[in-house]
């Protein structure tokens, strides 16, 4: 591994041994791939059917969480499950492809998706801070919204970017209702769940 990228970065993939479910093999010493630069594997072949069937399966309805602004998403876990279904606990893994940017209020960094040995996306995660103490959360914040961000392309959960879907599934699974914030009386319409428990602090309905 080039001495570039942090040790804690490295790739789970770098040690695959065997496909899993597929019958794909990776070629050449996937070990030496500089993973922050290089685009090793991109599109050379498509993953066998039995891994497609696993990423492109339809999301479970129960899977889904919702937050108080009406935003639906898939918890970050739920990504890292189909993963390792798919390619196998150590078949993929995130490399970062640039340094930690810190700013004033948020912190990102762009991280790529390697499966088997290939390398199959590449985004910039980002996540949102309060406090310095707070950063190295937000770090770990920010490398798991990479993750959901090259999941997309890898057509996982593709749903959850569908207006139609969205519409549909906020009609029969979701609510809108008034909540009062309790400390300043403030009122307000939240989103939540319908067969999650009412909001109680600090907004209350």
């Amino acid at each position: 591994m080039n001495g570039s990228i942090p040790l804690e970065t490295v790739p789970s993939s770098a040690s695959l041994s065997s496909p899993f479910p597929g019958d794909f093999t990776a070629a050449g010493d996937v070990g030496s791939t500089d993973w922050s630069t290089s685009y090793h594997g991109l599109s050379t072949q498509a993953f066998s059917k039995d891994i497609a069937n696993i990423l492109l399966a339809p999301v479970d309805d129960m899977d889904i969480e919702m937050k108080p602004d009406g935003l639906i998403y898939l918890p970050e876990i739920k990504y890292r499950r189909v993963l390792n279904k798919a390619f196998g606990p150590g078949g993929w893994g995130l490399a970062p492809r640039s340094e930690t940017n810190v700013g004033p209020k948020v912190v990102s960094r762009e991280y790529a998706l390697v499966c088997q040995g290939r390398l199959v996306a590449v985004a910039r995660g980002e996540q949102e801070y309060f406090d310095p103490s707070n950063i190295p959360t937000a770090t770990e914040g920010c490398k798991s919204n990479a993750l959901m961000r090259c999941c997309k392309d890898l057509g996982i959960a593709s749903e959850l970017w569908d207006p139609r879907f969205i519409r549909e599934f906020k009609a029969k699974h979701c609510v809108e209702v008034f909540a009062e914030h309790v400390p300043t009386k403030k009122k307000k319409k939240l989103w939540r769940r319908k067969d999650q428990p009412k909001f109680d602090y600090p907004w209350k309905e």
